[in-house]
């Protein structure tokens, strides 16, 4: 027997056939909301003093709120910084794995100096609003900015220090501790830094590893894990929602895409199927049929390329439209914002930084971070692709002729009944079934394409390759024979192409991983020796897995002189708070 692909979408939150903000109706579906676990978040990062033209890093753990071990209910976390306003000046989507996740935002020059904060949430969390949500406070200066009056006080009495900033964060140093033979080093000078765990399983985990230079101006340091522990003991472990209220679902299955389908007049339809394509050599196809509301969803778990969707009807839909939702924002009203001013005697520090920052983005593309590749997708789930190169053969003018004079196996069939449309022959040869007419899925570029007769005319000299499979599938209630793939020379058909019932819109694409720079001054060449390093952050690891007694890491100074703080900070296996710091003392090797 044949096996048959499925490709279609069944979607479900365990419990729920919902909308972007489901509303729930009775005490049943009450209860099943309050038996999943409520989560919270802890957000370990390279503030709390940023300026404009800095990378802010960060590192971010995601809790079950009842066992406070890694959640395994949301596949997407969030981290977003808000201004005094309330206004959201950046906000990331980061794929969680085990509950973790890193990113890094680049701090434009058009983000002006203020009080900010850093939110790091989940899409289930904002249920329990503000509260269940980490929080820390973040300063930017942005010096090439002339009004400075957000960080200047409101009359010369105010010109006091900085709120707290003489308060030590609380440490732990009984599970895991820091070694180093000194802690005085030259610049561009290597330092090795050994980590203990002296408490066996007790102490495995996982951990943020930075080391950063110590701010020259007062600022209340960032929030750390121990402290996080504590401000966060008492979050909720359930949803607080009651009867009658809208939810934000918890995006379990992966990443959630819903929209909304209605006719000329705006009524919503019911029963309308959808096809979604997420566009790229690795390609998503993804389906659903509109609820009573006209409402459809779906969801992105694979780690796709491009961050655009063509969402198109699949039936001949010409009075119907698409639209895409948007899940709203959390309601930051009630945030209460740190105070950080601006005195004169930080006038040099904020000079001597900008210049710094300035060389140090001047020669980027020597210190160059690298883009973790995702899981590979495979478009045919396993299926034997045939792959033709069209340079390999005589070119035609038109997709159409193409077909007719180098495929064997595939071309138009005529239809009295309606367009025209594509099939694939079918394999009697090594599968036994029933002879059939049904039409192939054809896709360019990863878009998929509902009308074939619309391609007849594309120009086949953009065409890189035809690649065909030749199993029946199953889509939309539909079947269909066999699977045909067009790849364009340039890969870019989605760009400009308009589906005759849908939209091709942009959307949100998760943080890709990276593997940040790390210097190096043994194995560089002589014409990087000469190049300024004045880096800030000399290491940064968001995660690293501690399941040995010892752990060894190594780092270079760079040009900067001065106190630097090597932290370690994170979580055991058990979800117990660690928290270490060790100072070390960069001098000018020449003194």
């Amino acid at each position: 027997m044949k096996k048959q692909w499925i490709i279609l979408l069944v979607f479900a939150a365990s419990v729920l056939n919902a909308h972007a903000q489901y509303v729930i109706s009775n005490l049943e579906e009450l209860e099943n909301l309050k038996a999943l676990p409520q989560e919270k978040v802890y957000v370990h990062h390279t503030g709390p003093l940023m300026f404009t033209g800095e990378y802010l890093h960060y590192a971010f753990y995601c809790f079950n709120a009842r066992t406070n071990r890694a959640s395994n209910v949301s596949f997407v976390g969030y981290v977003a910084l808000v201004d005094q306003q309330g206004e959201y000046i950046v906000e990331q989507k980061v794929r969680l794995e085990e509950g973790k996740s890193q990113g890094d935002f680049f701090i434009n020059t058009d983000v002006p100096s203020g009080n900010y904060k850093l939110l790091g949430y989940t899409q289930w969390m904002k249920n329990n609003g503000l509260e269940q949500v980490f929080q820390d406070d973040l300063v930017i200066i942005n010096p090439y900015q002339v009004d400075q009056s957000t960080l200047l006080p409101d009359d010369s009495e105010a010109m006091v220090s900085n709120q707290d900033v003489s308060v030590a964060q609380p440490v732990d140093s009984s599970v895991v501790q820091l070694k180093m033979e000194r802690e005085v080093f030259g610049t561009r000078a290597k330092v090795v830094v050994n980590l203990k765990n002296y408490k066996g399983q007790l102490g495995h985990g996982n951990y943020t590893i930075k080391v950063q230079k110590k701010s020259e101006m007062e600022v209340q340091p960032a929030m750390n894990a121990m402290a996080y522990a504590t401000n966060y003991l008492d979050v909720e472990g359930e949803t607080q929602k009651t009867v009658g209220d809208s939810i934000f679902l918890p995006e379990q299955r992966g990443e959630l895409l819903f929209g909304k389908v209605t006719d000329g007049s705006g009524t919503p339809v019911e029963g309308a199927d959808v096809v979604v394509s997420v566009p790229s050599e690795e390609f998503l196809l993804k389906f659903a049929t509109t609820d009573s509301n006209g409402n459809f969803y779906t969801y992105l778990r694979k780690d796709y390329k491009e961050d655009r969707a063509v969402i198109q009807i699949i039936e001949d839909a010409s009075n119907l439209e698409v639209s895409l939702g948007k899940v709203p924002n959390l309601d930051v009203s009630g945030l209460a914002f740190g105070q950080f001013y601006l005195k004169p005697e930080y006038t040099d520090a904020i000079e001597r930084r900008s210049i710094h920052n300035q060389l140090e983005n001047q020669f980027f593309s020597v210190k160059p971070d690298s883009v973790l590749l995702g899981d590979p997708i495979d478009p045919f789930e396993g299926g034997m692709a045939e792959t033709l190169y069209l340079d390999d053969f005589t070119r035609f003018p038109t997709f159409q002729e193409t077909l007719v004079e180098i495929l064997n196996y595939a071309g138009y069939r005529n239809n009295r009944s309606g367009s025209d449309y594509i099939r694939i022959a079918q394999d009697f040869e090594t599968f036994n079934e029933e002879a059939n007419l049904f039409p192939a899925i054809v896709l360019i570029d990863g878009v998929f394409i509902p009308d074939h007769e619309r391609i007849k005319d594309f120009d086949a000299r953009k065409i890189a390759s035809i690649s065909l499979v030749r199993d029946q599938f199953r889509m939309a209630g539909e079947q269909y024979q066999g699977m045909m793939l067009v790849k364009t020379i340039e890969g870019d058909f989605f760009e400009d192409y308009a589906p005759a019932y849908g939209i091709n819109v942009p959307i949100e694409k998760p943080m890709q991983k990276k593997n940040y720079f790390k210097q190096d001054y043994i194995m560089e060449n002589e014409g990087n020796q000469q190049i300024p390093d004045y880096r800030r952050i000399l290491l940064w690891e968001p995660h690293v897995e501690v399941e040995d007694p010892d752990l060894q890491f190594e780092f270079y100074t760079s040009d900067l002189t001065g106190e630097f703080e090597v932290v370690l900070d994170g979580f055991t296996t058990y979800g117990k708070p660690i928290s270490m710091y060790k100072t070390i003392i960069v001098k000018d090797a020449s003194q």
